[in-house]
């Protein structure tokens, strides 16, 4: 019932706000994150060069503060992640460097994890649910057909270097995909590109030795290459086989 003043219809107004600005916030905070990044130029810092110059600092830290120096890296590369910053690259790489194949590999992944869960759920709390209604039929009809082979997918879509890390946070929340599902798909997913890059990193050493800069080339060498090929198409099995029982005369 509407108070005759209108005082409930002005609380009700006030709340949906509230709950309006409760819902963008943490999206609003990651895009903010990923603004001051650019204002304040600090990508400078996050680079090949300054990996390169500041190496044997970094050794001798990790060295002197082992616990420390691996919950730091971890620390800043779920931020990083959970920014949206463009630095994933060096990131893993100097994981590499740093802390060894095995080690970098595992602690990059669960780090990767958490920032990309960030992210997941900050855009499906702010956009999902009402993008998701206003889409029409057709974001619908590509909901269903992610939902159906949504693990598929997004091992494919993490496997793939060509997808946009963040852009992959971002569509399966709008899509509806399950937390547990994109949990999985995400820390699985990544756990072969990871350790490529890493084990190109846990090399550079003999790189910067040489006074030299790893360029794009090395991470477009066949051995990089290769393994996440055809981990990309092991993934699409499961779809391509739904497809292939579908549109077979047994399944009429």
């Amino acid at each position: 019932m509407r108070d005759d003043d209108g005082t409930g219809g002005t609380a009700e107004i006030g709340t949906a706000r509230r709950n309006r600005v409760r819902r963008l916030l943490p999206l609003g905070v990651l895009l903010c994150g990923l603004a001051a990044f650019f204002v304040f130029d600090l990508d400078r810092f996050v680079s090949f060069q300054a990996l390169s110059e500041n190496r044997d600092l970094l050794q001798g830290w990790v060295a002197d503060h082992p616990v420390a120096t691996r919950l730091g890296y971890g620390t800043a590369y779920a931020l990083a992640i959970a920014f949206s910053l463009p630095v994933g690259l060096v990131l893993t790489v100097t994981g590499g460097l740093l802390f060894g194949l095995i080690e970098g590999t595992v602690i990059t992944v669960v780090a990767a994890t958490i920032g990309a869960l960030a992210v997941f759920l900050a855009a499906r709390t702010a956009i999902g649910d009402s993008l998701r209604a206003k889409a029409g039929p057709f974001v619908a009809r590509l909901e269903d057909g992610f939902r159906e082979n949504a693990l598929s997918y997004l091992l494919v879509l993490r496997l793939v270097p060509l997808f946009p890390f963040w852009l992959v946070n971002i569509v399966p929340a709008v899509l509806g995909v399950s937390t547990r599902i994109f949990l999985a798909g995400t820390l699985f997913g990544i756990i072969p590109g990871t350790f490529v890059f890493v084990s190109v990193g846990n090399g550079l050493d003999t790189v910067f030795a040489r006074g030299e800069m790893p360029g794009v080339g090395i991470f477009l060498e066949p051995g990089v290459l290769i393994p996440i090929a055809g981990l990309t198409l092991l993934s699409l099995i499961p779809v391509v086989y739904k497809r292939f029982r579908r549109g077979s005369p047994s399944s009429a």
